[in-house]
């Protein structure tokens, strides 16, 4: 096990301790990539790691086994298909965990392995990774910013080959395809895209199409690549020739609801605080049934995570989290504006990793 690794056990087991976790069953899932720098094969043969507050443990089907060997140490407990995966289950648990009356599950694994660890801990009572593995993944270390720092840059890059792609004439997916080749290019994988004009622009998730642009559209442009396990994800503004002579107001109320959750962004503040200030901006300018969406989402080694910045989250903003600020306006049958930064909260506020300004860009083809 190496020192990061390492570490990251410790501290979970920290956590461990202090609310009083006998286990902690993860599947082949997001957490377990962050816990170990790698996720077996995810298919419906029961995989769990076991986490209990000495030693760990792999339930592992023989058939992925040897793959799995060469990336952790951790001791398998192996399965086959003939032979079913209980006695691999008891054993493991027998090793790593004794008398379990606290459990943490993974939220994120099958159903099928969940109920059937808890068969086998009956009267245990279980909570789900919010506390613990969860809880930790949102504070980033060092490295990890540095690495949501360079896709932050590579994506500013795309942005600027979306503007200059942009003209009348082209389609939607033209400018998404231009946007994927740069990811490509600077050796990231294109996650997604969402190049949406006019009225496209007004869903929110629109799914990039086939739509020829034309002079006077405006579009939204939102998009995300990985390069070492590590995602970005801006949305920014084009038009095409000039602005129609309803944009301007709208993109500034939106651009003062960015700056309004970003000024409230402090470590000890409510998620549902942050979410507060932009919306209130954009319900007092009129429009605040066209906001249609939470104000963010976590960032780390999944492009939705921990911390959501909505209304209903009760979580206290720390040193460390990374997450997103997007509020938008979607205005059917017209069109829709959304900003959107990464932010890394400092003791003294959010640094945005972007260095792209969110003014929109007028392509003149």
């Amino acid at each position: 096990m190496n020192e990061i690794v390492a570490e990251k056990f410790k501290r979970l087991r920290a956590e461990m301790q202090a609310q009083n976790i006998d286990l902690v069953a993860l599947g082949p899932t997001a957490h377990t990539q962050w816990l170990l720098g790698y996720a077996p094969y995810p298919d419906e043969r029961m995989c769990l790691l076991l986490i209990g507050k000495e030693t760990e443990a792999f339930v592992m089907p023989a058939l992925n086994a040897n793959a799995v060997r060469e990336h952790t140490d951790i001791e398998f407990f192996e399965w086959a298909d003939d032979q079913g995966p209980f006695t691999a289950l008891e054993r493991a648990l027998e090793k790593v965990a004794g008398d379990v009356k606290q459990v943490v599950l993974d939220e994120t694994m099958r159903a099928d392995f969940a109920l059937n660890l808890m068969d086998k801990i009956e009267g245990a009572t279980h909570q789900f990774t919010k506390s613990t593995v969860g809880a930790l993944r949102m504070r980033k270390t060092e490295d990890e910013y540095k690495l949501l720092k360079l896709n932050a840059q590579i994506a500013d890059e795309a942005q600027e080959v979306a503007a200059k792609t942009a003209r009348p004439g082209v389609t939607e997916n033209d400018v998404a395809e231009a946007v994927k080749e740069h990811f490509i290019s600077r050796g990231a994988k294109p996650v997604f895209d969402i190049v949406g004009a006019n009225e496209n622009g007004a869903f929110p998730h629109h799914h990039t199409s086939d739509r020829v642009l034309q002079s006077g559209d405006v579009l939204v442009v939102d998009i995300g690549g990985t390069t070492k396990g590590y995602p970005s994800d801006i949305t920014r503004m084009v038009a095409i020739d000039h602005l129609r002579d309803d944009y301007q107001e709208v993109h500034d109320v939106v651009e003062k609801a960015v700056q309004a959750a970003l000024a409230a962004c402090k470590p000890g503040v409510k998620a549902s605080d942050i979410d507060k200030a932009a919306r209130d901006v954009i319900t007092e300018a009129g429009y605040g049934d066209y906001f249609s969406h939470r104000t963010g989402h976590g960032l780390g080694i999944e492009i939705h995570e921990e911390p959501y910045i909505s209304a209903s989250s009760d979580v206290v903003l720390d040193e460390g989290m990374v997450f997103s600020i997007e509020p938008g306006i979607y205005q059917p049958g017209k069109f829709g504006v959304r900003l959107e930064e990464i932010v890394y909260l400092r003791a003294d506020g959010p640094e945005v990793l972007s260095e792209r300004p969110r003014d929109v860009v007028i392509s003149k083809g």
